[in-house]
């Protein structure tokens, strides 16, 4: 748990006056008894040389019974504690005081020398003062009496000085003063700085709570009204960038449902085009066929044929009715893409779902070969090794590379045609496959529809524009794709990317004829 920032201040401002105050109260009370203990030496020096004095000469004038009687006269608590007489050879003569504080002092003292000395007694300290005896009023009879000395014993025992009271004074008033320090910080730095930064955290919780404006305190120091100002105007502009964020929001989503209303009027559009190419597609390819049979069966109908004319007419009859039956089967192949995708790989028949692009090559060079469309025409083949088995079926693949390389013989010039087929492994792990030749190219213009239905850039009646079209079904159905690209001599190349049949090893065409 986290301490607030009153805490944290007060006990940083309450470790701070200990490490202030309790030195400062340890050096008062140790100054304290020093200057009491000093005065309290001064003051036995003075006691005892005024009871010497006073012990001096009254043993002049009294005899031995009253001197005694004069020296416990001298005893008291805030005065001596013991008093010694001593002759003038420094012996000790007499003595009053508690026996046991008595004992302490000297048996014998050096005769006309002050001393000033400090003891240890049963009770505590205390101060000896020998002070030696001198003349004065009845100095003749002292000289007679023999001059001597006389000691007092004084007490300077801490409990004797009053330095107790003061240090316990010195302690309370160090105390009250630190405990108002601590108050008055407490309730100055809640007024100033507390209070203030509570309200501005409940301000900005009301803001993350939704509301539109940040109030800031008025009171508390200028440094944190300044921060309320901040805190304020960042609030604003930052309300502000949140609507404008919005209106942002609401135009982006406006033209977003403006352009998918556009896409969806498009593509109707681009379908309703689709129809449109197709039946007239349809209407030219199909129109011609049923027209001749129209016609044949009306010369049939009319009779006054021969035998030969009639069994004519008939064989040109099936002949256009294949025509149609062919346009029809193409078309639905390329209508039909989800039942291509089930059948690229293998036919319900159950062909095998992978082909070898060097066998369906092979078969397919052995196809056109005898073909008066490739007579003159430069055929070869290029197949690097290690090229994998796709995911097309064999039959599927010898169809789409018959039809390319059909294409390409029927525009490539009849002297010096040349069509060149490529087969590499792909960068994907598949195959690649190019059939390029040296023809006009594809115009611009086509080039972007090129594999749509009944886009042909034969003449009239020689194409049905599905070739293509059926082609990139069968591919793209297979998860290849089919493009164009312009040929290095200016014609045009078919670039075939197809995957590799899972499962399957790869054979290259060096592999196979090396085998066979």
């Amino acid at each position: 748990m986290r301490l607030g920032i009153r805490l944290q201040l007060l006990f940083a401002l309450g470790s701070l006056l200990v490490l202030a105050f309790v030195p400062l109260f340890f050096a008062v009370a140790s100054l304290t008894r020093a200057t009491m203990g000093g005065a309290r030496a001064s003051s036995a020096r003075a006691i005892g040389r005024a009871i010497a004095g006073h012990v001096a000469a009254a043993r002049a004038t009294r005899s031995a019974p009253g001197l005694s009687l004069l020296l416990e006269a001298q005893l008291g608590p805030d005065g001596a504690s013991a008093i010694g007489v001593y002759d003038a050879a420094g012996a000790l003569v007499d003595r009053a005081g508690e026996p046991d504080v008595a004992a302490a002092l000297p048996a014998s003292v050096e005769a006309g020398a002050e001393v000033l000395t400090a003891v240890r007694t049963p009770r505590g300290g205390a101060i000896l003062v020998v002070v030696p005896a001198h003349g004065g009023e009845g100095a003749g009879r002292a000289r007679d009496a023999g001059a001597g000395a006389v000691a007092v014993l004084v007490p300077t025992d801490p409990s004797t000085v009053p330095a107790a009271p003061l240090v316990r004074i010195v302690a309370l008033y160090t105390g009250v003063v630190a405990l108002a320090l601590l108050v008055f910080a407490y309730f100055s730095m809640t007024r100033l700085v507390v209070r203030p930064v509570d309200e501005l955290s409940r301000a900005a919780r009301r803001v993350a709570g939704g509301a539109r404006d940040l109030e800031v305190p008025r009171a508390g120091a200028r440094e944190l009204a300044q921060l309320g100002a901040s805190l304020a105007l960042m609030t604003g502009r930052l309300r502000a960038d949140e609507e404008s964020l919005r209106a942002k929001i609401e135009e982006v989503e406006r033209y977003a449902a403006d352009l998918k209303s556009a896409q969806e009027r498009l593509v109707r559009s681009e379908r309703l085009a689709s129809v449109g190419r197709l039946s007239a597609g349809l209407a030219h390819e199909i129109g011609n066929p049923i027209a001749a049979i129209l016609g044949f069966q009306e010369l049939l109908l009319a009779g006054g044929l021969t035998p030969a004319e009639e069994r004519d007419f008939l064989e040109r009859m099936k002949r256009e009715t294949e025509r149609i039956h062919k346009i029809l089967r193409d078309l639905l192949d390329f209508a039909r893409p989800a039942e291509l995708g089930a059948g690229a790989a293998g036919d319900a028949a159950g062909e095998e779902p992978s082909g070898s692009v060097a066998d369906a090559l092979e078969d397919v060079v052995s196809l056109v070969g005898p073909q008066k469309a490739f007579r003159g025409i430069a055929l070869s083949q290029d197949l690097a090794p290690g090229v994998p088995r796709v995911a097309l079926s064999h039959e599927r693949l010898v169809q789409v590379l018959l039809n390319l390389l059909l294409n390409a013989a029927d525009v490539v010039p009849r002297e010096g045609g040349r069509v060149v087929v490529r087969a590499s492994p792909d960068a994907a792990g598949g195959a690649r496959i190019e059939v390029e030749d040296n023809g006009p190219g594809i115009a611009e213009a086509v080039r972007d529809t090129l594999f749509e239905p009944f886009i042909t850039t034969k003449e009239v009646g020689h194409g049905t524009g599905l070739g293509l079209a059926v082609c990139r079904g069968l591919i793209e159905a297979a998860g290849g794709t089919i493009g164009v690209e312009r040929g290095e001599g200016g014609g045009a190349r078919f670039v075939v990317r197809l995957p590799a049949a899972e499962g399957r090893g790869e054979r290259s065409a060096l592999a196979l004829r090396g085998g066979a």
